[in-house]
């Protein structure tokens, strides 16, 4: 009987951890929001947090992109030959892919590439006392180290989601007309009829949002890590796990709005 209770309480006293933590990270961000906006910016750490967190994850992107295009060209020819609108299959992709897949996937790679070595950098950092140094020199640990890897991050992702957009599409449009057969050129023209501008866009706006949440949340993890290597380890995965989430339902809300909006 007790292990039955264990097993339902067990996550309401996590939920009930897990509440306080939130509202320290809330007022944590309150307060270093002067220091992301306000000048001056420390140009050469982002500048190398950008080569870290971008063009390091070229890779992995354009593989993702990649086969995202030619899984999607394939799954959705099945349903649409069987109505004869294969020819609406290229809008269909690109919409599906710059709006929604693009953003989230290449987001999800981001956090499995970057913001977990973020976090774990950090957390090295804090458990090794090297934040403690920096903050006794009389700088500011939080303009230091923080600060550059948001910025960076919020420039850097929706670069990413942009080539993942393109590749994925391309990919896409490469199997559709050399393996499935349909006409290239009606393809293209179906896509360039019905496409709108507010079709690419509204992918961007949510990378950028995506970009300073998924950094915030893997730099608070790692800034107050605690319990040495164990705790490096835990806090990684934390943030994981964390970012991926809250990317989901930070999507919604925008999902949402862009729907009210008629977007």
């Amino acid at each position: 009987m007790n292990k039955i209770f264990e097993f339902i309480g067990s996550p309401i006293v996590h939920l009930f951890k897990i509440i306080p933590e939130v509202g320290q990270f809330v007022i944590f961000y309150f307060k270093l929001l002067p220091l992301i906006i306000i000048p001056p910016y420390r140009l050469r750490d982002i500048l190398k947090q950008i080569e870290i967190i971008g063009v390091k994850s070229w890779g992995v992107i354009a593989l993702t992109a990649i086969f995202t295009g030619m899984i999607e060209s394939i799954q959705l020819y099945a349903g649409f030959k069987q109505f004869g609108a294969e020819n609406f299959m290229g809008y269909t992709i690109f919409v599906s892919i710059t709006k929604e897949l693009g953003p989230v996937f290449a987001t999800l790679m981001v956090i499995s590439r970057a913001i977990s070595a973020m976090t774990a950098e950090l957390g090295t950092m804090r458990v090794t006392e090297q934040i403690d140094a920096i903050d006794i020199l009389g700088v500011d640990s939080r303009r230091y180290l923080i600060t550059p890897r948001i910025l960076a991050t919020t420039i850097a992702l929706p670069m990413l989601v942009v080539l993942f957009d393109f590749l994925a599409n391309l990919s896409a449009f490469l199997i559709s007309s050399e393996l499935l057969g349909l006409n290239p050129t009606i393809y293209q023209n179906i896509i360039q009829k019905l496409i709108s501008f507010s079709d690419i866009y509204t992918g961007i706006i949510k990378s950028v949002a995506f970009g300073f949440v998924i950094s915030s949340i893997g730099t608070y993890v790692g800034y107050f890590t605690e319990g040495g290597a164990k705790g490096v380890g835990e806090s990684t995965t934390k943030a994981v796990v964390y970012s991926s989430v809250s990317i989901f339902a930070v999507n919604y809300i925008f999902s949402v709005i862009f729907f009210l909006l008629g977007y």
